[in-house]
């Protein structure tokens, strides 16, 4: 078990840095948490520019239990968080539209998650036009939908409730970026902020998101973690939002509703698809190139759409399997990954938050067993694959 004198530094204080304070709190931790955040005003924050859902329908059985814990934070927030908390969490599933190349692989996804506690509804294409009339289903074989456990939130507002809980059982949030971490020959023992300022640990988690491969490389660590941009464009259409669910078509685009209209994104082509650097430019030529006629396509009515706003955010990619890195470094024992998750980091948070609270009060993981996504896969170049990736 931790001492009491034990230090805690958490490079990230967005929403998975802000859950490991927060459940390292809950664990039992009671030692000082240290929690580093370079962007105090989560103006770019992947959190904060997220479309902010979860989901079920994975591919791996450890992504299908995350999420599970993460929509029951996300369903109880008054039981975490207090009686006035609220996230708007709408209870609304995905409708995943497979070709018929797919369809027995989406069937045989759909009922190994129903055996690992999903509810999913498995649709011929005459049902899922029944149940969705705008739907164009002239291409699609199969279409799955997450009938419970599934669904969208307010991730702002998420996050400032585990921050503002984290900080109440006494984590400390440190205005600054982490310039260097120094290490013994086994273990980290402090970070450098920009100031000069030096922060002793006694463990010291990466939690940084999309530069989380940068902070890994202040010690000499690869890890293919790099950010992606992504943009989101807010629209109304002429097609009515009640019952409308997260789509996420064949095609590889995605929409849901978005307050009296829709939000949608869809990925570049991967020549396309570069690092980012500081470019948080929406790439508007996507719409006009790309999504649009996939948008027309699978929801006729959606030819005539109206642009309002369109902003863009980035992921934090793990180029190797698209999965996250949980665990610590094989060499580097008190060094904690939590980083990589390409999309689903704030729908897995909680999880994962719980998982480095987990490892640094027990030593070990007391609840999902994230062994999987340990750093040994990305030493030896072995992905998981997750064959549900958008």
């Amino acid at each position: 078990m931790t001492q009491a004198t034990e230090t805690v530094v958490i490079i990230g204080g967005a929403i998975i840095g802000s859950f490991a304070a927060y459940f390292l709190r809950k664990e039992g931790f009671q030692g000082a948490i240290k929690v580093i955040e370079k962007d105090s005003t989560y103006q770019f924050s992947s959190t904060a520019l997220s479309a902010a859902s979860v989901r079920t329908q994975f591919g791996c059985d450890f992504n299908i239990g995350m999420s599970l814990f993460g929509v029951e934070v996300f369903k109880n927030v008054k039981r975490y968080f207090g009686d006035d908390a609220d996230i708007g969490f709408d209870e609304r599933g995905y409708l995943m539209l497979g070709s018929a190349q797919s369809i027995e692989g989406q069937r045989n996804n759909a009922l190994m998650q129903r055996e690992q506690g999903a509810s999913i509804d498995i649709l011929t294409p005459e049902q899922a036009a029944a149940r969705y009339s705008w739907l164009n289903v002239d291409d699609i074989g199969i279409a799955t939908y997450g009938s419970a456990n599934e669904g969208w939130f307010d991730a702002w507002a998420l996050l400032q409730l585990v921050r503002k809980q984290a900080r109440k059982l006494g984590a400390e949030y440190v205005d600054g970026e982490v310039v260097a971490i120094e290490a013994s020959a086994d273990s980290v023992v402090g970070v450098r902020l920009a100031d000069g300022t030096c922060v002793p640990c006694d463990w010291c988690v990466n939690a940084a998101g999309p530069a989380g491969g940068k902070i890994a490389e202040l010690l000499g660590i690869h890890i293919p973690v790099e950010p992606r941009k992504r943009t989101v464009f807010h629209f109304t259409a002429p097609v009515p939002g009640e019952g409308f669910p997260m789509l996420f078509d064949n095609s590889g685009l995605w929409i849901r509703p978005e307050g009296d209209g829709f939000i949608a994104g869809i990925a570049p082509d991967e020549v396309d698809d570069l690092h980012p650097a500081d470019d948080f430019e929406p790439a508007h030529d996507l719409l006009e190139g790309k999504l649009w006629e996939l948008l027309a396509h699978r929801i006729p009515a959606m030819e005539q759409i109206r642009l309002r706003r369109a902003w863009a955010g980035h992921y934090e990619m793990n180029l190797l399997d698209h999965n996250g890195i949980v665990g610590p470094h094989d060499r580097l024992k008190n060094f904690l990954f939590a980083t990589g998750f390409s999309g689903h980091g704030v729908m897995h948070s909680p999880a994962v938050g719980r998982a480095i609270a987990e490892l640094v009060t027990h030593r070990r993981y007391t609840t999902l067993d994230l062994t999987p996504l340990g750093f040994e896969r990305i030493r030896d170049s072995k992905p998981i694959v997750e064959s549900v990736v958008y």
